[in-house]
């Protein structure tokens, strides 16, 4: 059954950007250049029904924590103004809307909704829950890159929030750092409360 969209809906476009989605990334996610079709049929979909659509970059300094190179889990990736950083060409853009930029602090930035400092573990929202707010949404769809990664937290952060999230399968794919990191995402998001299609 296709994914239905509606004004008080919120599609959410995680991180399609070059260094997940582009085969020379670096940190390209299996198969994630081949997601972008679904997202785009889901930012199509949504736009023909005028519900809100929002994009997600990570976007980070050249030195973080959040890097294997200073300490962190993953290796350099999405710095900002970096062509790793920008949203993959193939991917179908509308200009006005809304885009959340993760991680430009220095954190980590798996959560559209949230940072996180590396070193603390302090938490900060980010502008997304204001944007759906001051729109009145209530139902969130959540596409991108990766499943079991910044989809994940995104997918976990909306429902603790009290949205009502949707997992869009074929417009996603998880990196699985460790075997079975994907479908154990998907058996969280769905405890949560998220929906998969």
């Amino acid at each position: 059954m296709a994914t239905t969209y509606d004004p008080r809906t919120a599609l959410l476009v995680v991180d399609v950007q070059h260094d997940f989605a582009h085969p020379e990334g670096n940190l390209y996610v299996p198969g994630g250049d081949e997601a972008i079709a679904a997202v785009n049929r889901e930012i199509v979909r949504a736009r023909e029904v005028g519900a809100t659509i929002v994009y997600t970059q990570d976007w980070h300094p050249q030195r973080t924590p959040h890097f294997t190179t200073d300490g962190g889990t993953w290796p350099v990736h999405c710095v900002r103004d970096t062509w790793g950083a920008q949203l993959h060409e193939a991917l179908e853009m509308i200009e006005d809307a809304p885009r959340i930029y993760k991680g430009t602090g220095g954190e980590d930035g798996y959560s559209a909704f949230s940072v996180r400092d590396p070193e603390t573990g302090a938490e900060d929202a980010t502008e997304l829950e204001r944007i759906l707010r001051e729109r009145d949404i209530e139902r969130v769809v959540v596409v991108g890159l990766a499943q079991d990664v910044c989809v994940h937290a995104t997918v976990l952060d909306a429902a603790r929030l009290g949205f009502a999230v949707e997992v869009v399968l074929d417009a996603t794919r998880p990196v699985d750092l460790q075997p079975g990191d994907g479908d154990r995402a998907l058996e969280e998001m769905a405890a949560a409360g998220a929906h998969a299609r």
